[in-house]
């Protein structure tokens, strides 16, 4: 046992459990982008874009009538979606068509679902 340091009152017990860990951490910018891609999720209608596209490949059009936002919306959030690797397209003549760039994501949107239901 010993103290954490001069401005802390706590005792640390399992210093070589703290040092295990600590080797395990990764650089503060590695934690910054994981936050930002968390962010990504934060938003409602992300969410809803992203559960969309998850089974199928959809267009900007069928997008923005499927949630009931403008078409310009929805561009601005696939830029964003497609910035973090979210989302791939396929242009077919006119049309941009949308979908998970891969089943993580996927994965993620699902497993979320089981933290918000307690298992």
């Amino acid at each position: 046992m010993k103290p954490c340091d001069v401005n802390c009152n706590c005792t640390i017990f399992h210093q070589d459990v703290l040092t295990k860990v600590q080797q395990e951490l990764h650089p503060d910018q590695t934690y910054e982008a994981l936050s930002s891609v968390f962010k990504v999720f934060a938003d409602m209608t992300r969410i809803k874009i992203l559960e969309s596209i998850k089974d199928e490949a959809l267009c900007v059009c069928d997008l923005a009538y499927l949630l009931g936002v403008s078409k310009s919306a929805i561009s601005h959030q696939m830029k964003l979606l497609k910035s973090y690797h979210l989302v791939d397209s396929d242009k077919k003549g006119k049309m941009v068509y949308y979908r998970l760039a891969d089943s993580n994501v996927k994965t993620i949107i699902n497993t979320s679902y089981l933290f918000m239901k307690g298992q």
